[in-house]
């Protein structure tokens, strides 16, 4: 790996830490905290499970099945680092938001989340946390990187 994927990596570690630490010590326990009316807020939820909530309470088998992908995507990143930047970026992103949660798996039991979007009571998106966007936005671009090497 390289300096952009290791900075990558770290900062959104650090991002998805202190914005959880905030959680911790701001939402739990405690009334949401509305951003913006009848569409997002801050919700303080422990997740148990995987994506959307499945998996519930099978911390053991998240806890190996995380650590064989994310080593086995530093094992790709390492021997494919030279040949795409967007390839790089994207797997570092994945990387940084797995470890994010991960962390919490193994430290707390569940992963914190609190970001809740929704439109007034008629929809309401799982709730999430900065780790979860890395992971999106990182696969969307490894999506990207993947249709445009295809052509």
């Amino acid at each position: 790996m390289g300096n952009l994927e290791l900075v990558i990596i770290i900062l959104g570690i650090i991002l998805d830490r202190v914005t959880k630490i905030y959680a911790l010590n701001n939402l739990a326990g405690k009334k949401d905290l509305i951003i913006i009316k009848d569409f997002f807020q801050f919700s303080y939820l422990e997740n148990r499970g995987a994506a959307f909530g499945i998996f519930q309470n099978r911390v053991i088998f998240l806890t190996l099945f995380t650590c064989i992908l994310i080593s086995a995507m530093i094992f790709y990143l390492y021997k494919n680092r030279k040949s795409s930047k967007l390839l790089a970026i994207s797997l570092s992103m994945v990387i940084s938001g797995a470890i994010g949660n991960l962390f919490d798996r193994v430290y707390y039991k569940y992963v914190v989340d609190f970001i809740l979007l929704h439109y007034k009571d008629v929809y309401y998106y799982p709730t999430f946390n900065v780790a979860d966007i890395l992971v999106v936005v990182g696969t969307v671009l490894l999506g990207i990187y993947i249709i445009k090497d295809v052509k």
